[in-house]
């Protein structure tokens, strides 16, 4: 069967389009351009407000100065290899400095006689190890952080030394409460 065909103007030309054919076509065309340019255009404005206010939170956190309560994350504390127990340690704090040179985590908190034999038995030492009255973080690092080695006590310390690129750890205990030491640790890379 065929199919008869339209009778075609004399010149040649489609008849004129209905009114009701134009804006259908033209609807269509602005919704093409909408889809093809204005959505991601708008993604684009989205992800340029996100990481602008990522770029902002990131520059409130590292130009501050003191230490942040909370944990270090994981990878800060297997970077410089401060186990932080994590069943007993409360009041955990920390602060993190770098440069060219150096790289520093500052990290206190409280435990439980067990957790500071397993904090440090798990970087490599034990308790026999700390020495009394040893405040071996230095008055710089001391300063850095706002730490005062001069209140009731007893003190105790120890550095914890490693080959190169591995951290060297400076560790002070507070046992001004028996059941609940404060440690105080500065771990140093150079890279």
């Amino acid at each position: 069967m065929t199919v008869p065909r339209q009778p075609s103007s004399p010149d040649g030309q489609r008849p004129p389009e209905s009114r009701r054919c134009v804006i259908r076509r033209r609807a269509l065309t602005l919704l093409t351009i909408v889809l093809l340019i204005g959505v991601p255009a708008g993604y684009l404005v989205i992800s340029a407000n996100q990481s602008r206010n990522s770029g902002k939170d990131k520059e409130a956190k590292y130009s501050a100065t003191g230490l942040t309560i909370g944990w270090p994350s994981r990878v800060q504390r297997r970077l410089y290899q401060v186990p932080i127990p994590l069943s007993s340690a409360k009041g955990v704090a920390y602060y993190e400095t770098n440069n060219l040179r150096t790289s520093r985590l500052y990290v206190r908190f409280s435990v439980s006689n067990a957790g500071l034999d397993t904090f440090l038995k798990d970087i490599g030492t034990s308790s026999s190890k700390l020495v009394k009255d040893d405040i071996t973080i230095s008055h710089r690092n001391q300063k850095v952080v706002g730490w005062v080695f001069n209140g009731p006590g007893p003190y105790s310390g120890l550095t914890y030394e490693q080959k190169d690129p591995e951290p060297t750890l400076d560790i002070v205990v507070n046992r001004s409460d028996p059941a609940r030491p404060f440690v105080y640790v500065v771990s140093t890379t150079t890279p």
